[in-house]
């Protein structure tokens, strides 16, 4: 009896480390406790989900909407009042993150659940987790805060644990976002205490099916007929409920294309619909392409052969007998007119010449020897033009300000170049922040150019008294107070200047980055560490930006690039041209006039 329970003692010892794993590699969600009881220390408090009542009612502070419960270090904010020791030991960043989606009733939306595993590295420190969820490129979704009580302390077993937040719903589909977990606590001076991970919302399609989705929907079954030259296609019909009740089929061919219209008849049938391909040529092969008449629809793409038409009747042989006689005849003929032809043209151009005496070798010599004008064509490499950001200072005046919004607009309409302009997207302004959309932009673009002027230079200068209130009620209108905003301007310029200046200590590319002064500023405006960036005095280094910008050469050996409308002269010419010219003008005059002393 004795060693059955030897046995028995031994499987029940083996079997341990695999019952522990199992509980170790539970997924823990959070509960429902105060913060009270984290602060105490309480045994029932060992993963909490902090609210936005539980932050208000601890410090007294009402937080924005999005930022959910977190807050800046909330270690020492929350749980590190009493003892200062809680909140200054070292925690890794979480391992394993992971998104899973759940199941969402709205049919636009997805709805999201996190869950990550705590590092080994400072385990037993470890206080809690901070989750949040940010736009890729836009505003912060939501942030959710998790805490252990106080006196909680965990081990390096615990690492195998899985930790989940709650639910993010409402996420668009087809949405872009990143979503960061913090470990808690975060002492100065540590890079590693977080993990970030991007991820896409599913798409219509993924979520909802084929069937239940405009956008994604394109016919599966297509079936082509062909009876002598007359090409048949049936196709089935999108459901009812998507409203579609168009299509288009485009088929190409050696550079030729040909478009049908297609608008079925619901009352004969509402599942498939047959349409004649017509004045497709014979023997030639088609890539055609089928798809609902929406903006952005899926295309089914197929292959047609149109059939050489055996029963077209041949030429009779009295016919080709003759054609075969006729056409050397008619050859000869013609080969004889051409040669007339140029003998009487050659000598009306001698006349011509001896009788205003001038030596046809002068003339080849010069045309050979002159610089020739040729086109250039831009490098093939960018399929999309660049994309530009201009950056101002707002402390010279309106005057300045309309220059700078003129020169935005010429570039655009003009220079193939897409242009980001803060006077133009102020609604992006006044939800992003000024700041944020100017670091956006700034990582975004391709180039970025400063506009350099004396209010650079002069950030603690007045705004003269005749501009201050109509800037004023300007940035009113972009959602943010006159000094916000200025100041929000002069920060991402000083941001580009500490840019430009590490690049080139590390001697990385510069040439992302220029700076342009107008007519009525000079050098000495350019603030240090942006002269080390090409620089262009407007109008006249005109073609000079749009060589930066494009990457081409204006000189070559034996040619130079000429740029239709874009010349020192030619841009007075256009519209766009002629308003820029007119706004420089009266910025230079009303900076001149604020310069002269009384």
């Amino acid at each position: 009896m004795w060693k059955e329970a030897v046995v028995l003692y031994q499987i029940l010892i083996l079997s341990r480390p695999l019952w522990a794993v199992d509980d170790l590699s539970a997924e823990i969600t959070p509960q429902n406790c105060s913060l009270e009881c984290v602060q105490q220390g309480r045994p029932g408090c060992k993963y909490c989900r902090i609210t936005r009542d539980d932050v208000k009612k601890t410090l007294g502070v009402q937080l924005f909407e999005a930022f959910g419960s977190c807050i800046p270090w909330p270690c020492f904010e929350l749980i590190g009042g009493e003892d200062i020791d809680i909140c200054q030991h070292y925690v890794h960043a979480p391992n394993d993150v992971t998104i899973k989606f759940l199941e969402d009733p709205n049919p636009n939306s997805d709805t999201i659940v996190v869950s990550w595993k705590p590092s080994y590295y400072g385990i037993a420190f470890l206080k809690g987790f901070q989750v949040s969820l940010q736009a890729l490129g836009g505003f912060l979704v939501g942030c959710q805060l998790f805490l252990f009580h106080r006196n909680l302390s965990l081990s390096p077993s615990d690492a195998q644990k899985v930790y989940k937040s709650d639910p993010f719903p409402g996420l668009p589909l087809d949405s872009q976002y990143a979503v960061t977990v913090m470990a808690l606590p975060v002492p100065e001076q540590w890079p590693d205490f977080y993990h970030s991970k991007t991820f896409s919302t599913r798409s219509c399609a993924e979520k909802n099916g084929l069937e239940q989705c405009k956008r994604d929907w394109y016919p599966k079954h297509i079936e082509v007929q062909q009876k002598g030259t007359t090409v048949t296609v049936t196709f089935n019909l999108a459901p009812p409920h998507l409203g579609i009740t168009s299509y288009f089929s485009q088929c190409y061919t050696k550079g030729m294309k040909k478009y049908t219209d297609i608008r079925p008849n619901f009352a004969r049938n509402k599942t498939h619909y047959t349409y004649q391909l017509l004045g497709l040529q014979q023997g030639t092969n088609y890539t055609c392409q089928i798809a609902a008449n929406e903006v952005d629809a899926v295309r089914k793409t197929f292959t047609v052969h149109v059939l050489q038409n055996p029963h077209e009747p041949p030429l009779p042989l009295s016919a080709s007998v003759s054609m075969s006689v006729m056409l050397p005849l008619v050859l000869a003929l013609a080969a004889m007119f051409g040669l007339l032809l140029v003998t009487v043209i050659r000598r009306r151009h001698k006349v011509q010449v001896k009788k205003v005496d001038i030596n046809e070798d002068i003339i080849q010599y010069h045309e050979e020897s002159r610089i020739q004008e040729e086109v250039v064509p831009l490098p093939g490499k960018t399929f999309s033009p660049p994309r530009l950001l201009i950056c101002y200072s707002g402390h010279d005046g309106l005057a300045h300000i309309k220059a700078v919004m003129h020169l935005g607009a010429f570039i655009q309409q003009h220079m193939a170049t897409q242009v980001f302009l803060d006077l133009w997207d102020s609604l992006a302004v006044s939800e992003e922040g000024s700041m944020a959309w100017y670091c956006r932009h700034i990582q975004q673009s391709n180039f970025v150019l400063v506009i350099c002027s004396q209010g650079l230079t002069c950030r603690s200068c007045p705004r003269p008294p005749d501009d201050y209130e109509q800037i004023q009620e300007a940035d009113r209108r972009q959602g943010c107070e006159s000094a916000i905003c200025s100041s929000n301007a002069d920060v991402a310029i000083h941001l580009i200047r500490e840019e430009v200046g590490r690049a080139k200590a590390r001697g990385q590319d510069l040439s992302k980055y220029m700076t342009a002064v107008f007519e009525y500023s000079d050098a000495t405006v350019i603030p240090t560490e942006l002269r080390l960036v090409p620089n262009y005095t407007l109008m006249s280094d005109l073609p000079l930006l749009f060589s930066h910008l494009h990457g081409v050469a204006l000189h070559r050996p034996g040619s130079y690039l000429k740029i239709n409308q874009i010349s020192e002269d030619a841009f007075k010419k256009l519209p766009a041209g002629e308003a820029l010219q007119l706004a420089i003008y009266e910025a230079g005059m009303t900076l001149s006039r604020r310069t002269i002393p009384l």
